[in-house]
């Protein structure tokens, strides 16, 4: 496997790691701290819209100076959320508190380029692989992520203090890893000239189908990720049980990067994303049919594997419709698109389920897998394959 890929993929494992134990405990910290409960989930809606406002700065920041400078800079500021968590839960300061998730936020911002990075130092007939190879450094996150929270939520006298120690403590070894790294510098691109403009680009039904695919697909899983520890613990279920819940959520995730590459130059991507489609519509059935923790648990995992295949396949159609001059306002465009429905499906889980209860949230979803549904039959219908045959 190229170096750099390697490096990228234990960036993702490492950044990922971080993200597993947010999800795996910032809306309980939230609960903890918040004094209206309806917010617990402010926190981790907050750091997806850090993702959101970060995508389009962060693109057009690296176009210039760089990806290695553009990361290291990302691990600065995610040190300093890392602290800003740590003041917050030793103070009971439920702001303080927000502001670190914030910090993580825009590191994530940054982060969710590794992929969009293995792209560029790696061959065309690579590229598939590539990105799948990036995201399979999940597969760590996985496990790194909710057995540290797990193990490290009571290390110290204050309850979740030892969770963003730990944080700070996997961003230091991301800074070193990208250190690590030999990264191209970016090309000196006129990008006043001989590239189109971002409506004619965002126009084609190639592109809308990519970023639709993305963003219905992070923001199902956010909302019913984010809702289900919550939910969880209402049913009475354990912390123990919540993080191994989400420690396999994370290994669907993940785990199918491992060939989903493959799968994509096999099948195409329209199928890949409709399978992804499917798992997500089985993953509200088994939500309907109990509350027991194997509910919760082969529903989770099954939604991870459809984000997988609606993520990926989403990525790998949207590197078919720009130009490598277009490809920072593409890249920013579409990841932009992408977080803004991840935070607004997070920002509305802890109100929807306070207010309306599980089973309403899991029927929200189901127009939204309706939509990336619709919009691959109009892309066929347009006469346009949504499918990339092996290159």
């Amino acid at each position: 496997m190229n170096r750099n890929v390697l490096l990228l993929a234990l960036a993702q494992a490492l950044m990922m790691s971080v993200n597993s134990l947010m999800v795996t405990s910032a809306a309980i910290i939230g609960s903890h701290l918040a004094t209206n409960k309806a917010l617990a989930t402010l926190p981790l809606a907050l750091q997806f819209v850090a993702v959101m406002l970060t995508t389009i700065p962060a693109s057009m920041l690296m176009g210039k100076i760089g990806r290695k400078l553009g990361f290291l800079l990302a691990t600065a500021i995610g040190l300093i959320g890392g602290g800003c968590g740590i003041v917050g839960i030793y103070l009971e300061s439920f702001s303080l508190f927000c502001i670190g998730t914030i910090g993580t936020g825009i590191y994530t911002g940054f982060g969710n380029y590794f992929r969009f990075a293995a792209t560029e130092v790696s061959p065309a007939e690579r590229k598939n692989t590539a990105i799948s190879y990036v995201l399979a450094g999940g597969v760590l996150a996985a496990v790194i992520g909710p057995n540290l929270a797990n193990l490290s939520k009571d290390v110290f006298a204050v309850t979740y203090l030892g969770i963003f120690v730990s944080v700070v403590v996997l961003y230091l070894f991301n800074g070193i890893n990208f250190l690590c790294m030999k990264l191209p510098r970016p090309a000196a691109h006129d990008f006043r000239q001989n590239t189109r403009s971002m409506m004619q680009i965002a126009s084609q039904p190639k592109f809308i189908v990519a970023v639709a695919s993305a963003a219905i697909g992070y923001a199902v899983m956010v909302l019913l990720m984010t809702a289900t520890p919550l939910e969880m613990t209402h049913q009475h279920h354990q912390f123990s049980d919540v993080a191994f819940v989400i420690q396999w959520h994370v290994l669907g995730m993940f785990v199918p990067s491992f060939f989903t590459g493959h799968l994509i130059n096999r099948f195409g991507t329209a199928r890949i994303i409709l399978c992804g489609s499917g798992l997500m519509l089985v993953c509200i059935l088994l939500n309907f049919s109990g509350s027991t923790v194997w509910h919760f648990w082969s529903a989770l995992l099954l939604l991870g594997v459809g984000w997988n295949f609606m993520f990926i396949g989403g990525t790998s159609l949207l590197t078919e419709a720009y130009s490598p001059e277009e490809s920072a306002k593409s890249q920013a465009l579409n990841d932009f698109v992408v977080f803004t429905a991840a935070a607004c499906a997070s920002f509305s889980a802890g109100a929807l389920l306070h207010t309306l209860g599980w089973q309403l949230v899991n029927y929200a979803v189901v127009p939204l897998i309706a939509a990336a549904l619709c919009a691959h039959g109009w892309l066929w219908l347009n006469g346009r394959r949504p499918v990339t045959t092996g290159r």
